[in-house]
Formats: structure tokens, sequence, C-alpha cells
């Protein structure tokens, strides 16, 4: 694909070694050189010359044609010759050393924009593919085979690296596509899976992919294996007459929630592929969804408590961490992973508190930089940062500080050394960079490795696979999280009724004492009748909402039925006996035994 759309400077000043290529001048240059040595240096500073700049290389093999939507203006043989000429004729490598020197300092430079320009480098790339996508014919089933699609996702792909070596970043989102996810990216994923052999998908640049999108991938994929596992287990039983549950089914008290969950997720050979059915002891309740969404809260709920012991709480950031002096053993957090996959597995939303960092490292990306630290303890990243910043030699005598780290252990001060005899070696301006890197890592990794191994292997052991591949940690932090911020007009709008008419007076007072109540009444009123307090991690315009009239005024409390999102309300004869009987009915809820 020519990059003219990408060029970021004017064309540097023409000498004799700033030109454009040629196959014809490339191949008269090697036989000069290969006549007289000393012309080699000349050849050699040509071509890091043309493939340091956008504007020569956009020049080179040119075919006398502009650029268009269906040609790149280029001699495509011309450009397979040189690149032949060049790696068959570079006997020492210097050549090809030096080109591909240039590559990287060319492919550098968009980071580099100002964050508007380079956001309009992008939108400028994905309205190419959008246009593409659109306009030519055939391309539903034919985009892995245009150079087109090909070409610019690979653009995409610079800019999006790009886009993780800067300081100042766009946001994932803004490298969706959202023409892509009216594609078949069903097939598409399993072209993905089944091809390995360089031919092209979407799934190869999953950042074109929106979130909505993955998650109907990852959905898709669930379903399948979920499927597979209930005609194996119905085979099973219709062959042996050995009798096999075809879901994965767990019987819970809710005194003992914990227990009794590690001890049925932690049986031998379980199969975490089946779809989720929870049944409450003593209690009335077919699980339609509504008793596993209650599960997950419950059991969220407990092993997130600070009385638990697993996870410490930073009262500025407000996100929970591994407590890397816990008493719990490895079950323990092997089961909250196992928890926060079924949840993904599931399309559940939880309410956990986890920084960025947790997301990375799950998903094997580095989690080990000062910014990664601010995110869950702003004030020690600060202290940090200001040890980096400081200029004057005496950082021994104004810090006072070793390579330890230190943290509280029982109402004591604890020190951890950072290396070996770290206690005995004080902090300077010569190495103050090492301590500083060694602290973070020891806070994110070295210190809860035992606990984050083990819970990684329980998220693993249900989540790992290729689809979990397609995500960036943001993203599995907002499937698992879910979304905070709840648009009430957006809701209405996506809400069906039952034996209401929107606009008749409970309906109308009904939004209005929603609108009135604060944001954790709202909150409330959401987890009374969905099971969650958040909304779906693609927005509010997915999530199901529906009212539903049970008949004339009456002294009953409304209900609900967190299965299906569902609310049931009388036609009560006042406003404010609405909100009493919503009132009562939110705080006042709890479990599906009869009352």
């Amino acid at each position: 694909m020519h990059v003219n759309d990408l060029k970021p400077v004017p064309k540097p000043p023409q000498d004799q070694f700033t030109m454009s290529l040629t196959l014809p001048g490339l191949e008269i240059m090697f036989d000069e050189a290969a006549q007289d040595p000393s012309k080699y240096d000349a050849l050699q500073k040509v071509i890091a010359s043309c493939f340091g700049h956008f504007v020569t290389l956009n020049e080179s093999y040119g075919n006398d044609t502009e650029p268009t939507l269906t040609s790149p203006g280029l001699s495509l043989e011309d450009v397979r010759k040189a690149y032949h000429l060049i790696l068959r004729r570079d006997t020492g490598h210097r050549l090809t050393g030096q080109m591909m020197l240039s590559i990287e300092k060319l492919l550098r430079r968009p980071g580099r924009f100002p964050l508007p320009i380079f956001q309009r480098r992008v939108d400028l790339v994905n309205h190419f593919i959008t246009y593409r996508l659109t306009k030519k014919d055939g391309m539903r089933d034919h985009y892995p085979a245009d150079w087109g699609i090909r070409s610019a996702a690979r653009i995409m792909a610079l800019l999006f690296a790009a886009n993780q070596e800067r300081k100042e970043r766009l946001a994932v989102s803004d490298f969706y596509n959202t023409v892509v996810d009216y594609f078949d990216l069903i097939r598409d994923y399993m072209r993905w899976q089944e091809e390995r052999s360089g031919s092209f998908s979407l799934c190869q640049y999953p950042f074109l992919i929106s979130l909505g999108g993955k998650m109907q991938i990852m959905e898709a994929d669930a379903k399948r294996q979920m499927a597979e596992r209930f005609k194996e287990a119905f085979f099973r039983t219709a062959m042996s007459g050995m009798v096999t549950d075809p879901f994965l089914s767990l019987f819970v008290n809710r005194a003992s929630i914990i227990q009794d969950s590690l001890t049925q997720l932690s049986v031998k050979d379980i199969d975490f592929k089946k779809r989720l059915r929870i049944e409450f002891t003593n209690e009335d309740g077919v699980d339609a969804g509504g008793l596993t969404k209650e599960w997950f809260l419950l059991l969220v709920r407990d092993l997130f408590d600070p009385q638990y012991g697993m996870f410490v709480f930073d009262e500025e950031s407000h996100y929970c961490w591994f407590n890397h002096i816990s008493f719990e053993n490895h079950d323990e957090y092997r089961l909250v992973g196992i928890i926060i996959g079924l949840a993904i597995y599931n399309s559940m939303i939880l309410d956990v508190h986890f920084p960025l960092a947790v997301y990375k490292k799950l998903l094997r990306h580095p989690a080990n930089s000062l910014e990664d630290l601010r995110i869950l303890k702003p004030s020690l990243a600060n202290g940090l940062q200001k040890l980096l910043e400081y200029e004057n030699d005496d950082v021994e005598g104004v810090f006072g500080l070793d390579f330890v780290a230190e943290y509280e252990a029982y109402g004591s001060i604890m020190q951890a050394p950072l290396v070996d005899n770290g206690e005995s070696i004080p902090v300077t301006s010569l190495n103050k960079k090492s301590y500083v890197d060694a602290y973070v890592n020891w806070v994110l990794n070295e210190s809860v490795k035992k606990q984050f191994d083990a819970f990684s292997e329980g998220f693993n052991h249900v989540c790992g696979g290729n689809a979990l591949s397609l995500f960036r940690p943001e993203e599995i932090e907002m499937m698992v999280r879910g979304g905070t911020e709840l648009d009430l007009k957006g809701l209405e709008s996506v809400t069906e009724y039952d034996g209401f008419d929107p606009q008749e007076p409970t309906v109308r007072q009904f939004w209005d004492i929603f609108a009135e109540y604060s944001v954790e009444m709202q909150r409330k009123l959401l987890l009374f009748v969905t099971g969650t307090d958040r909304i779906p991690a693609t927005g509010i315009q997915n999530m199901a909402f529906k009212l539903s009239c049970m008949g004339a005024d009456s002294e009953k409390l409304p209900i609900s039925h967190t299965c299906f999102n569902q609310l049931y309300l009388y036609r009560y004869s006042s406003k404010e006996k609405l909100r009493e009987k919503l009132n009562v009915a939110i705080n006042w809820s709890g479990g599906f035994g009869l009352k």
C-alpha cells in the first residue's frame, strides 16, 4: 500500500544520497560498486536515505500512474526484483541491516505526532478500510484476498504499535472499525484457527474489531464448546446408561458458599466448558440465569471481603491487590481465578476492583512500569517519581533509602530486600533508577508471585484459548467489571413493556423516581432487577430491561426476575406509594426462598 496519506514531513533537501529508487538505477549502482568498492558506501547511504523518509520511499518504483483505491501506483514486479537484488548481492549484510534500521526509524515517526494529528492518521486509514469494504463488490466474501484491505490492516498495525509507545495515547476503541463488525467474524475466527499458514484474517488484526465483535466471537466459541459438551454428555448417557450432567451444576449453601464452591470446583476432571447452573440448598428456584448471577455476587463479596484476608485495598485508588502475607493457600486464589474466568465464559459482570496490571499479567503483557504502579498505589508511585526527578547528587543524604521495600504486616512496618543484601546497599544518584525498577517489580510481580500464579492457573483453566488472545487488557477489564455510567434515557429507550403502556402514569412515575434516586440507590435498583449494578461492557443499548404489570393497586411489594432483567410492578395509587414499595423491595431483597 502506498503511504502518501501518512507523510509527516516535507521532502528532505535533495542531494546525491537523497533520491527515490528505480530498479534500473539500483542495478547500475550495484554494478558500479562491484567495479569500485569505494562506491559501496554511497550505495549504503542512498538506501538508508530512501528507506528513512516517507516521501522518497513513496516515489520509488513508481509506474507513472497516480495511486487510487484499486492500484498503489507502483510497479510491484520491480519492487520484488529490487528486494531480491539487494538480498542476493549484499554479501556482508550491510545494506539489509541499514535498510532495516532506516525502516525502524521511519515506523517510529508516527508515534511522535501530536495526538490530534496522530488521531487523524488513524481515522484516515480506518476510513480507507471502511470505503473499500463497503464500496467494492464482493468484499463480504473476498476481503481476505484484497490487497487494499491487507495493506491497510498492516499500516494500522504499525500505527497501533506506535500508539503503545506514546506517553499520550489514543484509546483502544479509537482503532475500532465498526464496519468490520458487520462481517462474518465467526467465520473469520474459524479461518484464523484453521489456517495458520499466513492467509489473511481480521482476527490477525484484532484492534480493528470492536469489543462487542470480540465478545461475539468469544461467546460463539463458548456456546460451541458448551454444545459439544452437552452432546457428549447425552451420547454417554444413551450409549452407556451412565447418567452425565450436561451442566456444570453447583449446589451451595449461603452460609458456606466459599467452601462449598471450592470443594465442587476442585473436583478432578471437572469440565468448565459446560453451562453453569446454580442451586442454593433449601431454597426454591430454577436457575435461568438469576441464581447464577446471585452466586457470583455473593461469592465475590465474600472472597474480596478485607476480613477474609486474601486481598488488600488501597484507600486512595480504591483498587484491591493480592495480599502477599495472606494465610490463604493456593486453592483459594485459584478459585478466584476460576470465578473471573467463569464470569467471562458465562457473560457475567462482577464488581471486582482489580487494577489494569492484573489483566496485563493474565494476558502475559509486562506490568512493571511506574504508570502501572500509579494506578494501584498513586502516593507510592509519586514518591518514586520524585526520587527519579531529583537532580542533585546528595540522594543518599536527602532520601535515606536502602534497597528494601517496606510494607505493613500485623501493625508493624516490615522490610523486604529488593536485591541480595539490599538492606546494606544505599540508594544513590547512580543506582536510583535500578531501585525504582526493582521496587515496582517487587510490588507488582515478585511479592505476589505465588498468589498470582495460582489465580492465573484458575483463570486459564477456564478461559485459556485463542479467543482470549484477541483482547487487550483494557477490554478484559471492561468485560469483567462492565460499565459504571448509567444512562437512564438510554435504558428507557431499550426497555420492553408487558401489560404497561410506556406513557401511562405508573411507568412515568417509575422513571421519575429512578432519576430522582441517588447514584447509590440507582445502583441498588439496577442490582435488584438485573443481579448486577453495572451495565454491559458494550453499552446500555445492549442491555435487556423489562417492566411488567401485575395488576391494579396492591399492598404487595414489587418483585424481580433477575434471570430475565424483569421488574414486576402493580399500578400503585400514587407516586409516593410506588417509591415506598420500591425502597422496601430494593433494601430488603435477598434469596430465592418463599417469604
